[in-house]
């Protein structure tokens, strides 16, 4: 092996990694968040949660990548760590599936049938058709599938590439005597831990395994222990995730070491002791890239058929490795576990990041409506606690508006597909409305403080008038928060209808008022506070309209403008719709 073979293999390496990356960046893309999202739905049968880790991992084709979300989801508080443990197993089975893609090349057979099916035949026709759909197609789910068939592609190249410039190894005493080395159990699985501590990915330290087959040196001795210290080597990844998280995080990630380190000591064990019992006659033969995936599908699938019954030791050995400080508080501000759902460990997956940023959008909604459910309610009955509650909740607003808009612009230096991309400028403006639903809210409960202060209050008939419009702005808020937490659009026309009422309704008290003033029933300060709420509720009315036409925005195709809904004003079935709502709310 000359210095341009050494090359050769280099150059090769570069395009198996990087086609790895792409082909699991494209498969991510493609999916739009939802394997993320049916991860979160875990169920608390631990099979399971075995069968959906593997299954997404063989799907996205990283274990090092299904961990690290795990982990992200268990810091966050949405994923417990009992369920984290059977989708961390079941990612290590999925792995597998990459070795068995791989060890196509491996084929050895002079049928036509057989040899479409070596990778070499078919990833040139699937790097045409990706440059093509590159080339000529606009479209975002056209240039995802563009994508995964160039990852693809690249990564077998690369691979032919490694085993074609590996084979003059085989002559070369040096490196037969080094792989003498490493067939010991010890040193082999150091060897296998360091290749795939380094380049962070068992899938590719077993990939490059399969190309050193090419040589015809590498026995079975020497493969498997390689193989057993692969899997603990994927541990680092996760590992070096956890750093800076909540314990529960760190447990997760010291899970999967446990897992893989138990599972080693164990089945290298059995192997050995068997061995040495019936001693295994292909020990000796030259590995093939098959058999490096059948003794990598075979020791995973038996961690976790021996590890898996007893989880439950799994976990409690993460809690004596990771204790609970003295002291440490069991009680935490809802808030504050919102801020841990925005993971930095999600930014590099955006459609989850995003998804993420939905939910903690969702609880800010939750917060904001119950600000101003308590803030009208001070209108009919008045205490100071209601109006510090109220207070504290714009205060919470205001930090999730500080949290979910830092979170967002670091997504806008992310590669964001076009709906993600639409999605994040809604997000953005979807808090700052709520934000400014907030401020309202506590406008309306500083004026109820003015006059309780002063030991006023309004008169019978203003207090009737406010009620109702109270009712009609509490169900506006209930929909437009409803419209962004379900993205359904049933509610749109209501919302606007019901602005419509509400501005009428803001235009016929103040009416009202100045002819009790006139009257003399009611006092200029009096008539200013009343103005102030009326004019509070009507902006909270014109947000929630925003909200509610952005929350829509979010799950069309194409991104339509506000007077697209307005439009819909002439219509018979709105008028119908305005009529049953101005009747329901209407002024006594």
């Amino acid at each position: 092996m000359d210095f341009f073979d050494l090359l050769t293999m280099i150059g090769g390496l570069a395009l198996f990694l990087y086609g790895m990356h792409l082909l699991g960046e494209g498969l991510s893309r493609a999916s739009g968040g939802r394997m993320e999202k049916i991860l979160e739905k875990m169920t608390y049968s631990k099979w399971r949660a075995v069968l959906l880790g593997a299954g997404v991992t063989a799907i996205i084709q990283s274990s090092s990548a299904t961990t690290v979300m795990v982990v992200g989801f268990v810091n966050s508080g949405m994923m417990k760590l009992s369920q984290a443990i059977g989708i961390i197993m079941g990612a290590n089975v999925g792995t597998t599936i990459t070795s068995w893609i791989l060890s196509l090349t491996g084929i050895e057979s002079g049928s036509f049938l057989m040899q479409l099916l070596k990778p070499s035949a078919f990833s040139q026709i699937f790097a045409m058709i990706g440059v093509i759909l590159l080339l000529f197609s606009g479209k975002e789910k056209h240039k995802n599938a563009a994508t995964i068939l160039i990852g693809f592609a690249v990564l077998m190249i690369g691979m032919d590439t490694m085993s074609a410039a590996v084979k003059p190894l085989a002559d070369v005493p040096e490196f037969t005597n080094l792989l003498l080395l490493f067939s010991s159990p010890v040193p082999g699985m150091i060897a296998g831990i360091i290749l795939t501590a380094v380049i962070q990915s068992s899938s590719a330290s077993v990939g490059i395994l399969q190309a050193l087959c090419a040589t015809g040196a590498v026995s079975y001795s020497t493969a498997v222990p390689i193989i057993l210290g692969q899997n603990i080597g994927t541990c680092v990844t996760a590992l070096l995730s956890s750093v800076g998280t909540s314990r529960n995080a760190k447990r997760a990630a010291i899970v999967h070491l446990y897992f893989n380190l138990i599972g080693t000591v164990v089945f290298m064990a059995v192997f050995y002791l068997l061995n040495a019992a019936v001693e295994f006659g292909f020990m000796q033969d030259a590995a093939r890239p098959y058999g490096i995936a059948v003794v990598h599908t075979i020791f995973n699938i038996f961690a976790t058929c021996l590890l898996l019954p007893f989880s439950d030791l799994l976990e409690k050995l993460a809690y004596l490795t990771i204790r609970e400080e003295s002291g440490e508080s069991a009680e935490i501000r809802y808030i504050d576990e919102d801020v841990k759902a925005l993971d930095s460990r999600f930014i590099n997956n955006p459609a989850l990041a995003m998804e993420q940023c939905r939910k903690v959008i969702s609880h800010m909604g939750d917060t904001v409506q119950e600000s101003c459910r308590k803030a009208t309610g001070l209108l009919e009955g008045y205490t100071r606690e209601a109006v510090e509650s109220v207070q504290q909740m714009e205060k919470d607003v205001d930090r999730y508006e500080d949290v979910i808009g830092t979170y967002l612009l670091k997504l806008t230096g992310k590669d964001l597909s076009e709906r993600d991309s639409r999605t994040l400028t809604l997000y953005l403006h979807c808090i700052g409305d709520f934000e400014r639903i907030s401020d309202h809210a506590a406008g309306i409960a500083i004026a109820c403080s003015r006059m309780a202060d002063k030991e006023q209050s309004f008169s019978a008939k203003a207090q009737e008038e406010l009620s109702i419009l109270s009712g009609a702005v509490m169900r506006m808020v209930e929909r437009s928060k409803r419209i962004f937490q379900e993205e359904n659009g049933d509610f749109i026309y209501e919302t606007e209808a019901l602005r419509v009422v509400i501005d009428t309704l803001g235009v016929q008290i103040r009416k009202r008022h100045v002819k009790r003033l006139r009257k003399g029933k009611c006092t200029i300060e009096l008539g200013f506070l009343l103005s102030d709420i009326v004019t509070g509720y009507e902006r909270i009315a014109a947000h929630c309209a925003q909200i509610a036409v952005s929350a829509v925005q979010v799950r069309e195709e194409d991104s339509m403008e506000m007077h697209g809904y307005h439009m819909e004003k002439g219509t018979e079935a709105f008028q119908k719709l305005y009529e049953g709502l101005q009747q329901e709310y209407i002024l006594p």
